[in-house]
């Protein structure tokens, strides 16, 4: 509460020009009109604000599909693109405010038409309700910055948003990991304008996708796509879900400036033209966990301070007269230091162990030119060269139970670079008819070191290796509408990777029948292969003789069928109902060749990685569920969102005995709902509510005796995952108020998460001071304000 005090004074000077600013009560609507495949500039289309069936403003776009509407009033104002020949496109949620202009990307679909009469097959005009990639069918939802800002409990974080979803699980509290429909988060893919990035979160591992702190800054991100099943051929290397990432443009015509202190940092952030045609986004973060820190504030990792900073930017300039070139990038450090030795054991402690000193640093990077084009009216072409980096290094030390005394036992050095390209091309052959197709090829270097019990007769080495290995990747995916009720995707992913000589040929497909203009039944399937992190393939066994093997070089893909059949309603404009359900069959999955309960399925939200030696492909998995999901668009200041999940997740290992997975909650539900109200003729306040329940995870009991005996956790794993836990609650309200000042907008908010300061079960560990079993809880009640400016 201290913090909320405090920030408060801070803000109370803005707060007074608040009440005495000169009211701007217009901006300016501006933007491009595209065409959806070959993203060809659409001259002559109308663009218009909607005042009920009224137009009171409007616009034409020119030859560069390029419209500006000037003096749009404040609030959210509907608005109308209609263009002949293509489906119209209706957007009721357009946010003006005073800071900052608004600049819509729009993209057009060629309507229908069978004989020479003219009939919409699938209404794209909602765009809440539609993904970029016109190729998804199922499992695929759209969210943007607004989405990532209004969530209570989200922090701006697209993870921590994507959790919402149906069919999508937490891992904890403490990281922002992914769990898709039981799978591992480290099934994840992580793109960003179609370059696979590395893990995009701060002390985000080389063994996992996840973190505590998203590198992903939503003051810099476009609207994006999340995919958690059977997704198009475009997408590989991934067994679980996919993020297609876009980042926004910078504004081309004005200068704008952004200034927010949040949860994710102090940071500012400026766009605006460089030169004719051109724009620069630039936006740089720092931690703001230290102050927490100094207020006295428990967060979750005792009395280490976490330090990290990042820094996302996109310069875009035209070429030519269709022609694109854009430089983007994103860079990121994070460090932090957990003592052991000044473990407060009364506290949460979600990151540190009270017998270790660990001492951690973090870097994380990558960077991507591109050009694109238009060849004709019909075509688009893309390609893209790119550098990522990672740099992890971690020093652990263990405590002596009794006398305290600091022992080095464990150091590890993992550097990683990535050197990416890509192109695609996208054609439409007709109204009915478009193809995309292209390659992508990741070439990695990587220097890796990892030893433990350091100076012990026992210390060992489980990698050390300085290699390369390359996964390359084509595509090719066809719509076709066959009638104005029946769409087919069809296409084909292949991989290759050079560890293993592993090679995959991945068919999906998609059909969407549309069973009433509100109504339509939804089929995908796809086989997904994904290759193991290349820490796996390096752990190395030494022999006799001193010698050492890597006897994991030889692991192929792990592979995954994915069946969905889904039904989609629109039982108004304002409202959706989907229904899913699916089926996954895993198989190749790494399991040891001697019989034993380890998957690879479990592994991937940890720290640390796995270092488990001469595994085969021979371990098999399933997933199996039915989601609902029932959603009221931001309409007139008001959304809801109810999500439900009931599911089952189960693995074999090489002992041939059927299991549940780390990730086997059975169900989840989500329930948020919020609500704008206009408070005077420049303010609005929100209120925002969310209630999350999973059930509890499957643990792998601790073997108390054996434990007490060793002087550390002896695991029950002939019992693995077979100790439920608890079911998980938790309760988050977020409030938050916008004025609109002279010519720039202040937000303030501030997040309740956990509310009701519910207790859930983190972990089990075994505590050789007392020689017992330790519940860790997870987060407690955690209040997080927000300031953001822009002006």
């Amino acid at each position: 509460m201290k913090y909320i005090a405090v920030t408060l004074c801070v803000l109370f000077p803005f707060l007074l020009q608040a009440q005495d600013s000169t009211t701007t009560r217009s901006q300016t609507v501006r933007g491009t009109v595209l065409d959806a495949v070959s993203n060809a500039p659409l001259q002559g289309v109308t663009v218009a604000v909607m005042e009920g069936e009224k137009a009171t403003q409007g616009a034409i776009t020119d030859k560069t599909g390029s419209f500006k509407i000037k003096n749009v009033r404040l609030g959210r104002r509907v608005l109308r693109i209609t263009a002949i020949g293509y489906e119209p496109y209706i957007n009721d949620n357009v946010l003006v405010t005073a800071g900052k202009e608004v600049v819509l990307n729009v993209q057009l679909t060629e309507r229908y038409s069978s004989t020479g009469e003219v009939a919409v097959v699938y209404d794209r005009s909602n765009d809440d309700a539609i993904t970029n990639n016109e190729f998804t069918t199922v499992s695929a939802r759209a969210f943007n910055l607004e989405d990532t800002k209004r969530y209570a409990g989200a922090l701006g974080d697209p993870s921590r948003m994507a959790q919402n979803f149906a069919g999508v699980v937490g891992a904890n509290d403490a990281r922002n990991d992914i769990v898709v429909r039981g799978n591992s988060p480290s099934g994840m893919l992580w793109q960003l304008e179609g370059m696979n990035i590395p893990n995009p979160n701060h002390f985000g591992s080389l063994s996992s996708t996840g973190g505590p702190v998203s590198m992903l800054n939503n003051n810099v991100l476009d609207k994006s796509d999340f995919m958690t099943s059977a997704f198009p051929s475009m997408y590989g290397n991934a067994i679980s879900g996919a993020f297609d990432l876009r980042m926004r443009d910078g504004n081309s015509e004005k200068y704008e400036f952004l200034g927010q202190i949040g949860f994710n940092g102090f940071e500012g952030g400026a766009e605006g033209p460089m030169w004719e045609g051109s724009s620069f986004l630039v936006n740089y973060r720092y931690s703001t966990l230290g102050v927490f820190k100094t207020l006295g504030i428990n967060f979750g990792t005792g009395n280490a301070v976490p330090d990290y900073q990042d820094l996302n930017f996109k310069l875009k300039t035209k070429i030519g007269e269709h022609g694109t070139l854009t430089w983007l990038g994103t860079g990121g450090a994070s460090s932090v230091v957990l003592l052991g030795t000044e473990m407060d054991t009364t506290k949460t402690d979600l990151y540190g162990q009270q017998n270790r000193n660990q001492y951690a640093k973090y870097k994380t990077g990558w960077t991507g030119l591109s050009y694109d084009d238009v060849l004709g009216e019909n075509t688009f072409f893309k390609a893209m060269i790119g550098a990522s980096a990672t740099k992890e290094d971690y020093i652990g030390d263990s405590l002596a139970p009794v006398t305290r005394a600091v022992l080095p036992d464990q150091e590890a050095n993992f550097t990683t670079v990535k050197l990416t390209a890509l192109s695609n091309i996208r054609h439409k052959f007709d109204a009915r008819t478009s193809l995309t197709a292209g390659f992508i090829v990741d070439r990695s270097t990587f220097d890796l070191y990892n030893r433990d019990n350091i100076g012990t007769p026992s210390e060992r080495v489980y990698v050390d290796i300085k290699d390369n290995a390359t996964l390359s990747q084509v595509y090719a995916q066809l719509k076709m509408r066959l009638t104005e009720d029946l769409t087919v995707n069809g296409g084909l992913h292949a991989q290759h990777y050079t560890y293993g000589n592993a090679l995959a040929v991945e068919p999906r497909v998609g059909i969407t029948a549309s069973l009433s203009p509100t109504m339509s039944i939804n089929v995908g399937y796809g086989l997904h292969s994904q290759a193991q992190n290349v820490y796996v393939y390096n752990v190395q066994t030494e022999q006799a003789d001193g010698s050492v093997t890597f006897t994991n070089r030889d692991l192929g893909f792990t592979k995954s069928h994915h069946a969905v059949l889904g039904y989609d309603w629109f039982m108004s404009d304002d409202i959706r109902l989907r229904l899913e359900g699916y089926y996954q069959s895993l198989f190749d999955i790494p399991v040891e060749r001697m019989a034993s309960t380890y998957s690879a399925v479990n592994t991937g939200s940890d720290f640390g990685p796995t270092n488990k030696a001469d595994l085969v492909n021979n371990g098999t998995g399933h997933n199996v569920g039915v989601e609902l999901t029932l959603e009221h668009f931001f309409r007139n200041g008001f959304y809801f969102l109810l999500t439900s999940s009931l599911f089952d997740s189960r693995y074999k290992g090489s002992d041939g005995v059927e299991r549940n997975t780390a990730y086997n909650t059975n169900y989840v539900v989500n329930a948020l709902v919020g609500k704008e109200f206009r408070v005077s003729e420049r303010g609005v306040f929100a209120a925002n509510v969310k209630f999350s329940t999973t059930g509890g995870r499957y643990l792998t009991p601790i073997d108390l005796a054996a434990s007490q005996e060793a002087g550390y956790a002896i695991y029950d794993n002939a019992n693995a995952y077979s100790q439920r836990q608890s079911a998980y609650l938790r309760f988050d309200v977020k409030l938050s108020y916008r004025v609109e000042l002279g010519a720039s907008t202040m937000e303030f908010a501030i997040d309740l998460q956990n509310v009701t300061n519910h207790k859930n079960v983190f972990s089990q560990q075994y505590d050789p001071r007392t020689g017992t079993v330790v519940t860790q809880y997870q987060q407690g009640f955690f209040p997080v304000p927000t300031f953001r400016y822009t002006f």
